[in-house]
């Protein structure tokens, strides 16, 4: 029998590699030319050059944070001698600067033209007008310490110089925080201390007797409130997980799995009382111990 001829296979292309091809290169010299146009009108005619790009915009912001403290000065300076209608008059009509923009610019210049910082405002301006405005909020010593090597939040001035002004104000709003947090702290243990002291001192102008009466009336509260805990909260506590590990309710005492840890918790407590019984030399004067009723 004689073989059939092979058919071969047609596979027909709507888009053929050469029309991809040529696609792909048009995108290419579209994007170029888009580049280029750019680079013409705003780079003076060079190639697009992202490092360089990069470099010359810090540098030119440096150049604009010191123009603002300049800026600053001369306002600090008009608004000195002008009358306050006079002055909001030059913002406007001479400067076109909004009264709060002038504030902020005048508060830099002040901030950045003390003794601490005067000879460290080249250093700053570096930075930017919106991160000399951000760490205008800290003082002058840790801004002198940041400018000579050292740090601000456990920032250095690299690292304030590469983070973004929005991770600045975030790093230093958290640091504030942190430390608004710690002096909180710090206030309430220095009161504890005042007032220890306070009745330290009126203890010791008080009779024998009424300090006696006294320390015996923060005792008892202190007492009361222990038994209170103990006969209520805690018995409460301590009755529902005996319960819960009650096999039998006829006889929950019978394979109860709660036993040794209500064993080894109510122990502590004695103990603690024990030991201070020890402390005092003051015996127990209860014969029996009262029984333990666990359906109550």
């Amino acid at each position: 029998m004689a073989r059939k001829a092979n058919t071969a296979t047609v596979i027909e292309h709507t888009e053929t590699n050469e029309d991809w091809v040529g696609e792909l290169a048009e995108t290419a010299n579209q994007a170029g030319e888009h580049s280029q146009e750019i680079m013409n009108a705003y780079g003076e005619g060079l190639p697009y050059e992202r490092s360089r790009i990069v470099r010359e915009a810090q540098f030119y912001m440096a150049q604009s944070a010191e123009a603002m403290l300049e800026t600053g000065r001369r306002l600090v300076i008009l608004k000195e001698h002008e009358p306050h209608g006079e002055f909001l008059s030059i913002l406007d009509e001479k400067l076109g600067i909004a009264p709060r923009t002038a504030q902020q610019i005048m508060q830099a210049a002040i901030k950045y033209a003390s003794p601490a910082l005067q000879s460290k405002a080249q250093t700053f301006a570096h930075l930017g007008k919106s991160k000399l405005f951000e760490l205008m909020v800290e003082d002058d010593e840790n801004l002198s310490e940041l400018a000579d090597g050292g740090t601000v939040a456990g920032m250095t001035l690299e690292d304030v110089d590469r983070m973004s002004c929005r991770e600045l104000k975030a790093k230093l709003r958290e640091a504030r925080e942190a430390l608004t947090s710690k002096d909180d702290v710090a206030s309430a243990k220095q009161k504890t201390i005042d007032e220890l002291m306070e009745k330290t001192s009126r203890i010791k102008r008080m009779p024998r007797d009424e300090v006696a009466a006294d320390l015996r009336k923060t005792a008892s509260i202190d007492a009361d409130e222990c038994e209170a805990l103990i006969r209520g909260q805690l018995r409460h506590a301590f009755t529902e997980v005996f319960h819960h590990g009650a096999k039998d309710d006829d006889n929950p005492f019978l394979d109860n799995d709660q036993i040794p840890y209500l064993t080894q918790r109510l122990d502590l407590l004695d103990d603690a009382l024990l030991t201070l019984r020890a402390e005092l030399g003051i015996e127990r004067t209860v014969d029996s111990p009262l029984e333990f009723d666990p359906s109550k």
